[in-house]
């Protein structure tokens, strides 16, 4: 199985608690036989690397310098998301299985490259904007909201990582609860869980 992950922080880059999670859950899935690469964000550390857990990592940056505010910053690189992707894709000789998109910044980039290229893609649910600015109603809260809804309705599989996001997901964007995997990473079944739904969202394929 071939997959790309999309995480907007990554070590180096460390942010939050996402970029440690990405690291370890790629290098699991390169343990359990998976070509794993993820596709990142960093200022200057550009380019690919193979990493000694064998994780291939591609680092872009934006190439626009100047921006008014997070939601332009991130839609002008997604364009290089995708240029990144793409390039992966054919260099695998288009045996991408999956996408897995870690949080909105990068839903944009996965759309435009499952109906390019047919390659599905898992939102993976860290957060939402209804919970991070909960009073806010301005056209910038709604535009990363409607990025949010669009990867809902796109992806071909959500995960969360409890019930009660499952059930937030469900409650503000009206998804079916049945399309939303619940996968926590404090059980001893976290990798075979998410082996088990790429598996599911990449047709039944087997992670050898």
């Amino acid at each position: 199985m071939h997959v790309i992950i999309f995480s907007w922080e990554y070590p180096p880059r460390v942010v939050g608690h996402l970029a440690e999670y990405i690291n370890a859950l790629s290098t699991q899935l390169v343990k359990n036989k998976v070509e794993t690469h993820v596709v990142t964000y960093h200022d200057f550390l550009t380019g690919a690397v193979e990493e000694a857990s064998g994780v291939k990592v591609v680092r872009v940056a934006n190439p626009v310098r100047t921006h008014i505010g997070v939601l332009t910053w991130d839609l002008t690189l997604n364009q290089e998301v995708e240029r990144a992707a793409a390039s992966i894709y054919y260099q695998a000789n288009k045996q991408i299985d999956l996408i897995d998109v870690y949080d909105w910044h990068f839903i944009p980039a996965a759309v435009t490259l499952k109906n390019a290229l047919d390659v599905p893609f898992v939102y993976s649910v860290e957060s939402l904007e209804s919970h991070r600015s909960p009073t806010a109603d301005t056209p910038y809260n709604m535009s990363i909201k409607s990025i949010e809804w669009l990867g809902f309705y796109e992806a071909k599989k959500v995960s969360a990582k409890s019930e009660w996001m499952r059930n937030e997901v469900v409650r503000i964007y009206n998804v079916p609860k049945e399309k939303i995997e619940v996968i926590s990473p404090n059980t001893n079944s976290w990798v075979k869980d998410v082996l088990d739904l790429y598996k599911t969202v990449a047709g039944g394929l087997s992670s050898q």
